[in-house]
Order: structure tokens, then sequence, then C-alpha cells
């Protein structure tokens, strides 16, 4: 990947279309989430000096970044990184910029790489440029409300245990994508255990996973880094995801 170059939209923007045409991994039922439905679209209208747009020899779109400013302090907030994690911190964003407010920090909300070109180290060149481009732009932190890339393999082991689990040899995490944030810089502070909520009827996930949705309790989805909780008396199913937040001072 020795050819990929990293631009900001703001002076790319003629791949705003292309942000979405570019195929990721996410699971169809991550696309569900009604704050990034709301949200995420608008980032690249409303931000763009904050996505990030990776390109190859050839000039087609390779990866993308997408970050959002925010005012983390101030009046009514205290400060702290918030426990709905992803979700509030697209919603404070929005309203910051809707009000007017002077925004003090950087948030990530998703870095994405082709799936054909991942494993190749493009998502810690755009975790980097990411970091740099906050710095350009004036800002002495970027956080990010982390989806650890390995915790689908183990949805019934607590976040917070699995969050501050490290390697034996370097101390290191054990995660893979939570140890690129930490090679880069950042501090692992804390888990954002109600990051994202998405709620559907049992059709819908049935839809969505392809998994029957026939038995009340907890059901393991493919992706989901929790089980899904399935309620057959109300006809819906809700998952709560947990993540991770970082801090990365620059």
């Amino acid at each position: 990947m020795d050819r990929v170059n990293v631009s900001t939209l703001a002076e790319r923007p003629e791949l705003a279309d292309a942000l979405w045409d570019m195929p990721d991994s996410w699971p169809t039922f991550m696309l569900q989430d009604p704050v990034s439905s709301a949200c995420v679209g608008r980032i690249p209208e409303v931000f763009r000096d904050h996505v990030l747009v990776a390109t190859d020899g050839v000039g087609a779109l390779v990866g993308r970044a997408l970050s959002v400013p925010f005012r983390l302090a101030g009046p009514e907030r205290d400060g702290g990184l918030p426990p709905r994690g992803w979700d509030e911190v697209l919603l404070r964003a929005f309203a910051d910029h809707r009000r007017g407010e002077v925004p003090d920090t950087v948030s990530a909300i998703e870095i994405a790489v082709r799936p054909d070109l991942q494993g190749r180290g493009l998502s810690g060149r755009l975790l980097t440029a990411l970091r740099e481009n906050a710095r350009d732009c004036g800002f002495a932190e970027v956080v990010a409300p982390v989806r650890p890339s390995a915790k689908h393999h183990e949805p019934g082991t607590p976040m917070s245990e699995y969050a501050f689990r490290t390697r034996e040899e370097d101390g290191l995490p054990h995660d893979p994508w939570l140890r690129v944030h930490v090679r880069a810089g950042a501090v692992i502070e804390k888990v954002a255990p109600v990051s994202m909520t998405i709620a559907g009827s049992l059709a819908e996930w049935r839809d969505w996973t392809g998994l029957p949705f026939d038995r009340p309790g907890e059901v393991v989805v493919p992706g989901a880094l929790a089980p899904v909780h399935c309620h057959l008396e109300r006809d819906c199913a809700v998952y709560v995801e947990p993540n991770v937040w970082v801090r990365h001072r620059l």
C-alpha cells in the first residue's frame, strides 16, 4: 500500500459520492442504528475538513476516515467521555454545530478500509492521518469510541474485562484494533457501555441476520460484540453495543 494518498474531503470534493460506494465490512444489523442513519451521511457535508479519503495509484477510493469536532467541556458538560459513546458524540457534534458552539475536541467516528485490502496496515495509516489532521485544525486531542475488532469472537465476555486485557509479551492490548490505537499514542480510558442501541422487530432481525429469533433471551449474532436480547412477547429484539473510549493527546 505504498502508493496510497490520503487527503481531506475538502481537498478532494469529487470523492464525496464514492465514500458510500466503497465496499466495507459492516454487518447489516450495524447499519440500523437510528443515530447513525440521521447523522453519519451528513458528516461529509458539514465536517468535510474532518473526513479523510485514501486513494490508490489509479485514484480509486480504498479507505475513509470520518471524524467530528465537538465540545467536550463547558456548561452542562463535565468534560468526561459520555457513556453513550458513539451515539452521543454524533448528537453532540451536530447540536454544537447548529448552535454555533466552539468545539474543543475531535472524535473519530469510523475508519473503514476496502475489504480486499484489509490487514495491510492502511487502517493504522488512516488513524495517523486523522491525528495529524486534527492537530493541523488546531485541536490538542482526539478521542474515539473504539469498536474492538476481535471482541465479536467473545460476545459473552464483559467489555470491562476485554478492553483492559493485555499481552504478556509486551503489555499491549490483546485486541488488534485497540493495539493500533495504543501504538499510535492513545490511552485506554474507560468503557462506553451504551455506545450504540439498535432495536427492531423480530422480522427485521431475521432479515438482518438470517437467524430465526424464535427463542427468548440472549442471541449470539455474528459480528456483534455482545448478545442481542430477544423478547418474543413484545415481538422485538434489542442490541446494546459497548465500545471503548480512548484518548489521543496530540
